[in-house]
């Protein structure tokens, strides 16, 4: 029975050491795995500019042979060679149509007292409330100088804000409130 026992302990000694060597040569094989793309890679990009030198040796070249061939063309015309007919004319691309606004935002919007005071108190879309809103900045000179994302409210820009700094981001998220 002893003899049992020490069959058992030295085969569970053995089990991590084995597992342990397996996991160290499943750790090389991938590291052999990584260089090998690794050098892969280095491979492809030297290929790439090789490649990228030799067209433009190419188009070197090639500009110089479209050059030689227009100008043996010219001589042969002078020397009384009937011109061919006209080519067929070329199809235009097609315009791509204008973009509409969204209806969103042209839907015509009453300001509240507060803002109506800054920008007037006819409905107006939301781009147009904004564009009178930065006329309204700009003239007061209410845009901080340093940080000019910044805008510091007066008193009228304060009743409709309800702080006296902002940013311009905030503005608009802040000015939509009284909009109706």
């Amino acid at each position: 029975m002893a003899a049992r026992k020490k069959g058992r302990k030295k085969a569970a000694a053995r089990k991590p050491a084995k597992k342990a060597a397996r996991r160290k040569a499943g750790r090389k094989k991938v590291a052999k795995k990584a260089m090998r793309r690794a050098k892969k890679g280095v491979r492809r990009a030297k290929k790439a500019v090789r490649r990228g030198r030799k067209k433009a040796g190419r188009k070197k070249a090639g500009k110089k042979a479209t050059r030689k061939k227009a100008a043996k063309k010219a001589t042969r015309r002078k020397g009384g060679r009937k011109k061919a007919g006209k080519k067929a004319a070329k199809k235009g691309k097609k315009k791509a149509a204008k973009r509409k606004p969204n209806p969103a935002f042209m839907k015509a919007m009453t300001p509240s007292s507060d803002l109506a005071a800054i920008v007037g108190g006819t409905p107006m879309p939301r781009t147009e409330v904004t564009k009178k809103l930065w006329a309204y900045i700009k003239k007061n000179n209410l845009q901080d100088a340093r940080e000019r994302r910044m805008i510091n409210a007066d008193d009228k820009l304060r009743k409709v804000l309800g702080k006296s700094r902002v940013s311009m981001f905030e503005m608009t998220r802040l000015v939509s409130a009284h909009l109706k």
